[in-house]
C-alpha cells in the first residue's frame, strides 16, 4: 500500500486523467461519502470528465440509509411525555410512515436539537424527571462518541439517559453490493471521515477478494481528481489495492483509541439498511454490559426485519443509494419531491444524492 500526496493544478489533473482514461473501457466508479457526493457535485466535476468515466453516488449518507422501521421507532418514541429526544439537527425532516420529528416537535413532543453527545448527557443530567434518548446515527465517524457518552453515563450514574444505536459499518455494505452484483462497479472512492476511525485494512477484501481498486480520498475537489488520477492508474496497470490520498487524515492503521471506545460498547450485529434490506455484522448494537442504557431495549423497541412502508416503495431513495439510478431518474424528482418539500431522506439530508444532484446537476 502506497500513500500519495500530489499537489497540481487542476487542468494538470483533468488532462492527466484523460490520458489515463484514454482506450479504456467505460468505467464506473462509486464514491461511499455523502460529503464527496456534495463536493462532485458542486465541482461539477461529471460534466468534465471523459466520456468513459462515470461516477456513482453510493450509501454514504448515513441519514439517508437509515431505515423507516428506525425512523418509525423513534417517531413512537417521541409521543411519550416522558420522553426527550436528543438529535442532530439532520434528522429533523427526514419523514418515516408516521411524519417527521419536525412535525412531533411541532405538536408539543420533546425534541432538542444538540451539536454533541456531551450536550445530550447535559440535558440527562439538568432533566432528572425525563427520560433523554440520544439518536445515534452515523457511520464509524461518529460512533465512538456515541460509546462514550455511554461510558461517562454509567460513571455518571445517569440512568435517565439512554441511546438508539442506528449506527452502521461502510465495509459491509460495500460488501453487499460487490455480492449484489446489480451494478457493475470497477473501484471505489472510499470515504475520509470513516478511514480516520478505521483506516484501510477494512477494504482490503474489495481489492483482493473483488479485485476492485479502491483510494481513500480527502473531500477538497483536487483531493478527489488526484483520487481518480490513482484509481484509473491502478485499472491501467491492471492493479487491485487499497491507496491513500488523503495522508493529512488517514492513517493506514486509523484511530486505535477511537476503535477501542467503540468496541467496548458496541458489538456487530445485523441491521436494515434503506434499499439494501437485511446486510448481516453492518450494525453496531450495544453489548449487554450497557443494556440500562440502550434504547432499544429500555423502550422495547420491535426491529421487524420484513418491514414494508409503502411510502419507501414509491420512494427511489433505495435504489439511487446502491448505484441503480440517478435522482433525476426517480419520478418524483423536483417533482414532488424537492428540498423544501422531501419524499424521502436523500433529498432531506445534506449529503444526499437527491440533495446534491438538486442543487447542483439538475
Amino acid at each position: 500500500m502506497k500513500l500519495h500526496n500530489t499537489e497540481r493544478n487542476y487542468s494538470e489533473k483533468l488532462k492527466d486523467i484523460e490520458t489515463l482514461a484514454r482506450g479504456l473501457p467505460a468505467v464506473s466508479i462509486m464514491e461511499i461519502c455523502g460529503t464527496h457526493t456534495m463536493a462532485i457535485g458542486r465541482s461539477g466535476l461529471r460534466r468534465v470528465l471523459p466520456d468513459n468515466i462515470r461516477l456513482i453516488s453510493g450509501p454514504g449518507c448515513p441519514v439517508c440509509v437509515t431505515h423507516d422501521r428506525e425512523i418509525d421507532n423513534y417517531l413512537e418514541l417521541a409521543k411519550d411525555k416522558r420522553v426527550i429526544i436528543a438529535t442532530f439537527g439532520d434528522l429533523l425532516r427526514v419523514p418515516g410512515s408516521k411524519g417527521t420529528l419536525n412535525a412531533a416537535r411541532s405538536q408539543g413532543a420533546g425534541v432538542v436539537v444538540v451539536y454533541s453527545t456531551l450536550e445530550a448527557l447535559r440535558l440527562a443530567s439538568n432533566n432528572p424527571d425525563h427520560e433523554v434518548v440520544f439518536l445515534g446515527v452515523g457511520f464509524e465517524t461518529t460512533a465512538p462518541t456515541a460509546a462514550l457518552s455511554i461510558i461517562q453515563a454509567k460513571s455518571q450514574g445517569l440512568g435517565n439517559y439512554s441511546v438508539y444505536s442506528m449506527h452502521k459499518l461502510v465495509p459491509p455494505a460495500l460488501e453487499a453490493l460487490l455480492c449484489d452484483g446489480s451494478v457493475k462497479l470497477d473501484g471505489f472512492i472510499c470515504p475520509g471521515h470513516v478511514s480516520t476511525i478505521i483506516g484501510a485494512s477494512p477494504y482490503t477484501f474489495v481489492a483482493e477478494q473483488h479485485k476492485k481498486p479502491c483510494v481513500i480520498t480527502g473531500f477538497e475537489i483536487h483531493d478527489i481528481l488526484d483520487g481518480l488520477h490513482l484509481l484509473l492508474l491502478q485499472m491501467r496497470q491492471n492493479k487491485a489495492k487499497i491507496d491513500i490520498q488523503y495522508i493529512r487524515g488517514v492513517k493506514p492503521d486509523g484511530n486505535p483509541i477511537a476503535r477501542k471506545t467503540m468496541d467496548t460498547v458496541f458489538r456487530t450485529g445485523d441491521v436494515l439498511w434503506r434499499g439494501f434490506g437485511v446486510i448481516p455484522n453492518s450494525g453496531l448494537h450495544i453489548r449487554e454490559e450497557y443494556r440500562d442504557y440502550d434504547a432499544s431495549v429500555k423502550f422495547g423497541f420491535a426491529m421487524d426485519h420484513h418491514y414494508i412502508n409503502e411510502k419507501e416503495a414509491i420512494c427511489s431513495c433505495g435504489d439511487i443509494l446502491k448505484g441503480l439510478k440517478t435522482p433525476n431518474e426517480c419520478d418524483l424528482f423536483k417533482g414532488s419531491c424537492t428540498p423544501l418539500n422531501p419524499f424521502g431522506p436523500c433529498m432531506v439530508s445534506t449529503e444526499g444524492a437527491c440533495a446534491a444532484y438538486y442543487r447542483y446537476e439538475a
